[in-house]
């Protein structure tokens, strides 16, 4: 592994753990109740038929209240942050563990909301045995087409849509050289989507990236879905991940514009990790948050207007937990503060679902 790569990897896994293992020192918030008959994103969503969600991590879920109760209210689908990715729930060659991922899916059932699993073949959040197995391409064939298979099929049913490879190619537009394209080659895609296909026939799969503006990047990612198609490959959809001002591109009508070419297609576009970090933004913190607002608010609609676009996920949904904090810096993201109080931001939502 390259020393860049290995830096790159330590560093994301650091955040990772960071992440899920964070909590807050704060005293849990109980802001006042809203009525069961108040305007929400999910009942404005339902509405219009469309698919409003977020990431969700087991802590906050299980030890704060008011987070299953927001989550319930605001969202129709939802997506384990971290607990159905390689490691947590494939620790070791011959065991695996979904408690973790269980609750989060129970919980889901319990209140009518659908469930994305987030991601089966990625480069990071991978076990030590499979980085450092120094696997044969046969041995790592039968580890992908085993993990994919138990996965699946542990869910079957269960799963509205599955992220089944995550940021396959890199910035310059090339192949991204993970363990999986050095060792397999670049047909591990094909690969991944047929066995989960399999796995689960009524289960939509995606294949999902950032840079979703026109770029090098964004091009070879759309050849990459095309030719997919003409190989037969099972593929329902397109991940546009908008961590914007980040990973992703700001300018929503360019991505509007990427959006298209995959209707062309035939393949549907899901934002699925969108977050906007406020100090991108020059100003005042109103001001800032005003511009977070306006943001959101634009992507929104670029997917309402789009004719292949029906969900929209945030990387979470509180400030209070937000991938960015421990990995760069990235200030106030999400569509609630870190007491749950709704931000300028979730009202622009709010009156874009209501077309207004």
């Amino acid at each position: 592994m390259k020393l860049r790569s290995f830096i790159a990897y330590i560093l994301v896994m650091l955040a990772i753990v960071l992440a899920i293992a964070t909590t807050s020192t704060a005293t849990n918030p109980e802001p006042p109740r809203t009525d069961s008959t108040a305007e929400s994103l999910r009942l404005l969503a339902a509405k219009r038929d469309f698919l409003i969600g977020t990431a969700v991590r087991p802590f906050p879920l299980k030890n704060e209240p008011i987070y299953g109760e927001v989550l319930a209210r605001e969202f129709n689908i939802i997506m384990p942050e971290h607990h159905l990715k390689f490691a947590p729930v494939h620790p070791e060659r011959d065991r695996y563990d979904f408690s973790v991922a269980d609750e989060i899916v129970n919980f889901a059932q319990e209140h009518d909301i659908k469930v994305i699993g987030h991601a089966l073949v990625w480069f990071h959040a991978l076990p030590r045995w499979v980085v450092e197995g120094n696997f044969s391409r046969e041995e790592l064939l039968e580890i992908l087409h085993d993990h994919i298979q138990t996965v699946v099929g542990h869910y079957r049913g269960q799963i509205y849509a599955w992220d089944v490879v995550n940021e396959p190619v890199e910035a310059d537009g090339t192949f991204r050289e993970t363990i999986w394209y050095k060792t397999i080659g670049p047909e591990y895609i094909d690969l991944a989507l047929r066995w989960t296909h399999e796995a689960d026939p009524d289960a939509l799969i995606y294949i999902n990236d950032y840079g979703e503006g026109l770029n090098s990047k964004s091009d070879s990612f759309y050849l990459l879905a095309k030719s997919l198609q003409e190989r037969g490959a099972p593929l329902d959809a397109i991940g546009f991940q908008t961590h914007i001002g980040f990973l992703s591109a700001k300018d929503s009508q360019e991505v509007a514009e990427n959006m298209k070419r995959y209707a062309e297609l035939g393949l549907d576009v899901m934002f699925t990790e969108m977050d906007v970090p406020i100090n991108q933004f020059s100003g005042t913190e109103e001001e800032q948050l005003a511009a977070q607002a306006e943001m959101y608010r634009d992507f929104l609609n670029i997917c309402l207007e789009a004719s292949n676009c029906n969900t929209m996920l945030t990387w979470g949904f509180t400030d209070r937990y937000t991938w960015l904090t421990g990995f760069t810096g990235g200030k106030a993201p999400l569509i609630f503060d870190e007491s749950y109080r709704p931000k300028p931001t979730y009202s622009a939502m709010l009156e874009e679902l209501k077309g207004s």
